[in-house]
């Protein structure tokens, strides 16, 4: 493990407030082999350190106008934390403060069509394809001058980071990726899954109904509290940790921008023509050469490949799978923040 970046695994717990030896871990603790399951504390809102970020900064970057998050120092080695739906940059309340501590400046940006994000133009489209909620993170990158970046993610974000990691190696360090490979293509949403496999995707057919359009317009509260239950079921979340990513699926493009790309997913409604060719070389589901952590909480209720060995092999670079215990869910990094924050410097050193 390198520690050029002023960090090392008995410094990490430092930064979390956990000595080595602390017996609220397991005996293999945090510092498990990379292949190994990996305990965490007991999965409850109340391990939660952090409620809030430093004030909000924007900056223009492609066709958005996009708020962020920002911790640690200007000259350190950038981290771009990627949250997905129907969460928000509060999902790396505590992971942000552990990664600046170490010497990382790090970016939270919020996702079109959340937060203070906005669109620069009433006249764009506003497209949910997977390929352009990448390009939006490789154009925020151009206008923060970062070269190259660690990126860390899941949900959506995850899937952004696996699509730079695959078309734009050369702006991606290194990457943790929750639920592994996670690019696919209209094509393969057209395939039908297992009953129960299905089951899983129900909001997805909702949505593509002017019903489920409406119906989340109106409920997008409860249907968001209702989707965080579901996905980590063990997850005790209060009140004030749900409404406080809640407030920012009040964005003005948030119900256009989802119901889009779940619509897109099925095939059910067009991207735009140019972004094809991304769309055909993803469609080709490309290796990832860039070394990958890849990590799955032991109790994620959401849709997610059921065995990492499905995936392990979309990954030719240095790479390792870590398994995170404890109850943990879908939204990895609130629910485990330690663990993800680890995984983020562990392959760094790679």
């Amino acid at each position: 493990m390198k520690q050029s970046r002023g960090i090392s695994r008995r410094s990490l717990l430092a930064m979390a407030g956990v000595s080595v030896g602390a017996t609220m871990f397991a005996p293999r603790s945090l510092l498990a082999h990379e292949d190994g399951a990996v305990p965490t504390m007991t999965n409850t809102a109340a391990n939660a350190k952090n409620t809030s970020f430093a004030p909000i900064k924007q900056i223009d970057a492609g066709l958005l106008n996009v708020g962020y998050a920002e911790a640690g120092p200007a000259t350190g080695p950038a981290v771009i934390l990627l949250h997905g739906w129907p969460y928000d940059i509060y999902s790396f309340v505590d992971v942000a403060p552990l990664l600046a501590a170490a010497g990382y400046r790090v970016i939270v940006p919020y996702l079109r069509g959340y937060g203070t994000t906005r669109f620069l133009s009433s006249d764009t489209f506003r497209n949910g394809q997977p390929s352009v909620v990448a390009l939006d993170t490789i154009a925020l990158m151009d206008a923060l001058k970062i070269g190259k970046a660690i990126l860390a993610g899941f949900d959506w974000g995850g899937r952004t980071a696996d699509i730079i990691a695959a078309l734009w190696p050369e702006r991606c360090k290194a990457m943790v990726s929750v639920s592994g490979y996670l690019i696919g293509s209209q094509e393969s949403g057209k395939m039908p899954l297992p009953p129960q496999a299905e089951l899983q995707w129900w909001y997805q057919f909702y949505f593509a109904t002017e019903r489920g359009r409406a119906g989340y317009e109106k409920y997008r509260h409860d249907f968001a509290k209702l989707i965080w239950q579901i996905a980590s079921p063990k997850w005790n979340f209060d009140d004030a940790t749900f409404d406080r990513s809640a407030a920012s699926f009040d964005n003005p493009d948030h119900v256009s921008i989802v119901i889009h790309n779940y619509r897109w997913r099925l095939g059910l409604a067009e991207g735009e023509p140019k972004y094809d060719d991304l769309e055909k070389r993803l469609a080709a589901a490309p290796v990832i050469a860039v070394p990958t952590i890849t990590l799955e909480g032991d109790a994620n209720g959401a849709p997610h490949p059921d065995d990492p060995s499905a995936y392990a092999k979309k990954f030719s670079g240095k790479y390792a799978h870590r398994t995170i215990n404890g109850g943990v869910g879908h939204n990895l990094p609130q629910e485990a923040p330690e663990a993800f924050a680890k995984a983020v410097v562990d392959v760094d050193g790679y």
